[in-house]
């Protein structure tokens, strides 16, 4: 059930973030110091004072929601439905009563707060990479227009407008990675499989001629499946998780009309945090997604 009290109560929305930014105590975001008193109010925010350096904050300085006019319960609902139900901006922008520019800034301002995942690979790993059209969405002062994704059919890098997004699937773990790339290359394969609990890792891939030198790695025991011969499953050997994922991923995108591949990062850790939240209950779900961007 979604948490409508928080949502229509700037007080409770204001006791929830007081809630999960002190949850480890009150500190100073200046100078981390924690010797720290309650110094008045700012509208429904709670007051400090700092008596290491003397400076004043509240609840909300410091954060993402910080130096906004629009109530912080409007911004609560804005990232619990572009989370949880991947909500267009255009739409949020109806249902929150806020220009599309103040929408989008504060957004991705949310987005660029979360954390990156942190691989710590069990073993053994499905890997796997799919393609997005994705160019440079927007108007920047040193380009003349917009360009997006007008690339050809295939495989594709960064510069051509068609960046490799790899989906890693830890079947150890049951945990699902999904991380942007400039290109398909070795180096880059390796550096995604380089945090990991084991000394040899086994590894599933397709037959991409890129996951071909694990195979003279000590480190690694790649067993693959040769999609162009018609095989997808030899016993435990495949990529299905991973194609699963990627097409979730994909649907992700598309409600967002063509993101920049500069910004393709932070929309797929909204992905990642999406499905971390899929099976929670609405209270529940709201203030995991806040304890990532505070």
């Amino acid at each position: 059930m979604m948490p409508i009290k928080t949502f229509v109560s700037e007080r409770r929305a204001a006791n929830l973030l007081a809630q999960i930014r002190w949850r480890d105590g009150v500190y100073c975001p200046r100078c981390r110091g924690e010797s720290v008193i309650r110094y008045g109010s700012y509208r429904v925010f709670q007051r400090y004072l700092c008596k290491d350096c003397d400076r004043t904050f509240n609840d909300q300085t410091g954060t993402v929601f910080a130096h906004s006019a629009v109530a912080l319960r409007k911004w609560f609902l804005a990232v619990y439905t572009y989370i949880r139900f991947n909500t267009s901006l255009r739409q949020l922008d109806v249902e929150i009563g806020v220009s599309y520019k103040t929408i989008y800034r504060r957004i991705q301002r949310f987005l660029r707060a979360l954390d990156a995942p942190r691989l710590q690979l069990k073993g053994p790993i499905e890997i796997d990479e799919f393609y997005v059209k994705a160019g440079l969405k927007g108007r920047e002062r040193d380009q003349m227009s917009r360009s997006r994704g007008l690339s050809t059919r295939g495989r594709g890098t960064y510069d051509e407008d068609k960046p490799p997004v790899f989906v890693l699937a830890d079947r150890g773990s049951g945990k699902r990675y999904v991380i942007p790339a400039k290109a398909a290359t070795e180096s880059r394969i390796r550096l995604l499989l380089a945090d990991r609990q084991q000394e040899s890792l086994t590894v599933y891939t397709d037959g991409f001629r890129a996951y071909k030198p694990l195979d003279e790695d000590d480190a690694f025991t790649r067993e693959y499946v040769v999609h162009g011969d018609g095989e997808y499953v030899d016993g435990d050997v495949h990529v299905n998780t991973c194609e699963s994922h990627a097409s979730l991923a994909r649907r992700w995108l598309s409600p967002h009309r063509g993101v920049s591949k500069d910004r393709l990062t932070p929309y797929f850790r909204a992905f990642q945090l999406r499905r971390e939240v899929f099976r929670k209950p609405g209270e529940e779900a709201l203030k995991t997604i806040l304890e990532t961007a505070l």
